[in-house]
């Protein structure tokens, strides 16, 4: 069973570490391992905590850009309606950016998730992944200073920012939801991934920050209700306390986080999480394999 220091510590290195981009999986798996906590993490009540948890961050995520759900779901609207998206509509374009980028993750993700996560879930495993996520970081931020020396100029305000993200393509999008699949395996980071995405479609740091909240909103949200029903089962009564601290906690800490890399992203890029990736994947692996 978790308990409720274990859980509230758990809940606020979710809330920050699914919008940081350095994996939440990666870090449940390998922390508490690191910390001499007994859990089973393919137990089904530390799989349920983590439902709990990830669906408080998406509550989060939907509260914190409500402006901006509301004008997608009235461009969504306007699409269906007319049958056709403005050339100007930028919320109907957007709303089926989102639709679009959700789509691979969502299959994949059922399709996939057991099998990876049964696969790679082993702290060392995780800690070796971290540091090929810092790799990938890294090597975004090169490509996109390289190919884009103008791309800092950063828009005005959310409205303008929505725009810009509005010009993506079709094709870009769907590659960028493709690329959160990649965080079925535990230490590659789903809002690293969609952001290098973003970052490499063309789209400022800002932006792609951006637009990887908002892309995290469904996708993480669909996965925690589909798996709700488990939070409430019969065999989850003694330990709704501690998970009702856990999903607490990552709320906090997913609003203070969102707000922080918005504000972080404006003038500043991702090499500071791929350099602690690739510093703390590697002292992880190596503190793994000390305390055997």
């Amino acid at each position: 069973m978790i308990d409720t220091i274990q859980a509230a510590i758990l809940g606020l290195l979710q809330g920050i570490t699914e919008l940081f981009p350095i994996s939440s999986l990666g870090h449940s798996v390998i922390l508490p391992r690191l910390f001499g906590w007994n859990l089973d993490q393919n137990a089904p009540s530390f799989l349920t905590f983590l439902i709990a948890t990830h669906l408080a961050t998406a509550i989060v995520l939907f509260v914190f850009f409500l402006r901006d759900w509301i004008e997608i779901f009235k461009g969504l609207g306007r699409s269906l309606r007319d049958r056709k998206i403005g050339s100007s509509d930028t919320y109907a374009k957007l709303g089926w950016l989102l639709v679009l980028g959700t789509v691979p993750a969502g299959i994949l993700g059922l399709v996939l998730e057991k099998p990876i996560r049964t696969l790679f879930a082993s702290p060392l495993i995780a800690a070796a992944f971290l540091v090929v996520n810092g790799l990938v970081l890294f090597a975004a931020e090169r490509l996109r200073s390289r190919d884009q020396p103008k791309a800092a100029v950063q828009p005005a305000d959310a409205s303008a920012s929505d725009a810009q993200i509005a010009t993506l393509s079709w094709k870009q999008a769907l590659g960028i939801g493709a690329a959160q699949a990649a965080a079925l395996v535990p230490g590659i980071s789903r809002s690293g991934s969609s952001m290098v995405g973003g970052l490499l479609s063309g789209l400022t740091n800002e932006n792609a920050a951006r637009f990887s909240f908002l892309l995290a909103t469904p996708i993480i949200g669909a996965a925690a209700l589909l798996k709700l029903p488990a939070v409430f089962g019969p065999d989850m009564a003694d330990e709704r306390g501690a998970f009702l601290v856990g999903a607490v906690a990552a709320a906090v800490a997913a609003w203070f986080s969102t707000k922080f890399l918005l504000r972080f992203f404006e003038t500043r890029t991702l090499m500071p999480f791929a350099i602690y990736c690739l510093v703390g994947g590697v002292v992880y692996f190596a503190l793994l394999l000390f305390i055997g």
